[in-house]
């Protein structure tokens, strides 16, 4: 299972960059959440828990690597001389996100009773 939290404007770019690379199957859910920043801070205000977008799968073993790197292609973001974050498969900034690559026991289509990696296709 590879699971990744973006940042929300690069959602949309993940999905479809995966979906072109034929992982078409996505959950993707709205989130909040800090990193080791703890939030960001705006004069005395604090905001703790930032909006992030989080894409799941379940991809088979071989393919998840692949997934992971199409993610993090995508979802890095770089600065430009304005102070505009664009993302640009650039040296990436704080806030990027995650992505985690987890161990699954199995699978079932719920549809057809398949299961493991006839689950997955």
């Amino acid at each position: 299972m590879v699971r990744a939290i973006v940042r929300p404007e690069c959602a949309d770019d993940v999905a479809d960059a995966l979906a072109a690379a034929g992982f078409a199957g996505i959950t993707r859910s709205h989130v909040v959440g800090r990193g080791k920043q703890q939030g960001i801070a705006s004069g005395s205000v604090r905001y703790d828990e930032l909006p992030k977008a989080m894409i799941m799968m379940v991809v088979c073993d071989e393919d998840a690597e692949t997934v992971a790197g199409i993610v993090a292609d995508v979802a890095r973001t770089g600065h430009f001389g304005d102070g505009k974050i664009l993302a640009m498969n650039r040296t990436g900034v704080i806030g990027d996100g995650r992505i985690f690559i987890c161990p699954l026991d199995d699978a079932v289509r719920v549809r057809t009773g398949e299961t493991g990696d006839e689950a997955l296709t």
